[in-house]
């Protein structure tokens, strides 16, 4: 009996394990594909010549210097940008659909893009009264602030007497969301046709016009979400059986929710920050995820954060390539495939209940 009630966990954890490796291997690709395809073609051992050229390292490649520019001053930081916003926004979802213990749960329920996207068309239409503060780290900056913010505002509104009540962030954050969104179009409203523009591209989310600079903004706050919020899986797996089950389990539950909370607004704000607005990746990735791995949080996170920086990047790609030399936005890619997603889930669930 003990035996085969052992095989299948082994199972899973060699499956899990496997798939994880896949999930590697297929971010290296996309990479690899992502800086090499575009209207400026490079080959792969163009692109490991070009990288080791700084390190004193010559390798037989006839790439160009227009090649190497393209690759080292545009494709690298926008790949890796879209490597760090991918994997954040999908684990951060992969955290908060554990932390409401439901699969359609995303960070943006909790306010943090509506706050950010409200701090930064602030800054677009109105940064330029305030000289001494203007400057390229302003919107970064102001929208990772609002993200913020607007988080730690629903947390207040839904923490009593040290306990924190899930249903009620919940329904806080749908309300401060919607509050934003009010305030953000009437800003829109009001804006003129340069603002406008700005505003729009910004909104529809891109990675294009990443420099280094604020590559090196955004990094140290995603990373410490992507180092912090796999930390969690433990908790997050006690978290299945219920807050009760959990505090009877020794987790700190009301420690738990505010460093999730926290993590995904650093997350998130800071992905707003520097990519606009890019919607469903914290939503269908770990939902993917947990569907071939099952429920363990430990492999779950690892997985979302790789599906997610492979997705975002080749979604990326694909925004680039499909009609050059214009560019989709972003988020209009993501929200084709998310939105689908989205409604057969809903389908899927009214099916279940009806059965």
């Amino acid at each position: 009996m003990q035996k085969t009630l052992t095989l299948p966990f082994y199972q899973r954890q060699a499956k899990a394990r496997t798939l994880l490796v896949a999930l590697v291997v297929l971010l290296v690709v996309t990479m690899l594909l992502a800086v090499g395809l575009g209207a400026v073609q490079i080959r792969p051992m163009q692109i490991v010549a070009i990288l080791l050229e700084p390190l004193g390292i010559t390798l037989q490649s006839d790439h160009t210097q227009q090649q190497a520019n393209v690759l080292t001053a545009i494709r690298l930081p926008r790949v890796l940008l879209g490597v760090l916003v991918g994997a954040a926004l999908a684990v951060s979802g992969a955290g908060m659909q554990g932390l409401f213990r439901n699969p359609l749960a995303d960070p943006g329920l909790l306010g943090v893009s509506s706050g950010a996207a409200f701090a930064a068309v602030l800054v677009i239409m109105f940064g330029n009264l305030v000289p001494l503060l203007n400057g390229v780290w302003l919107l970064p900056v102001a929208a990772f602030a609002g993200g913020l913010f607007v988080t730690l505002l629903v947390y207040g509104i839904a923490t009593k007497s040290g306990r924190t009540d899930i249903a009620t962030m919940l329904l806080a954050g749908v309300a401060i969301n919607a509050l934003a969104g009010a305030a953000t179009g009437l800003l829109i409203f009001v804006a003129d046709d340069n603002e406008l523009r700005d505003i729009t591209f910004w909104s529809l989310g891109s990675l294009g016009g990443v420099t280094w600079k604020t590559l090196t903004a955004a990094t140290p706050f995603l990373l410490l979400a992507l180092l912090l919020i796999p930390r969690l899986a433990k908790p997050l797996n006690a978290f299945l059986l219920g807050e009760a089950e959990a505090g009877h389990l020794g987790v700190s539950v009301q420690r738990v929710k505010l460093g999730l909370v926290f993590l995904t607004a650093v997350a998130v704000g800071a992905a707003v920050s520097v990519s606009g607005i890019i919607g469903f990746v914290g939503l269908i990735i770990p939902h993917l995820v947990r569907l071939v791995i099952g429920p363990d949080h430990r492999y779950v996170l690892l997985g979302s954060m790789l599906l997610g920086a492979s997705f975002l990047v080749l979604a990326d790609l694909f925004a680039r390539l499909v009609v050059i030399p214009a560019e989709l936005p972003l988020g209009v890619v993501t929200s084709l495939v998310g939105g689908p997603f989205f409604l057969w889930q809903l389908l899927q669930r009214r099916r279940e209940s009806e059965t």
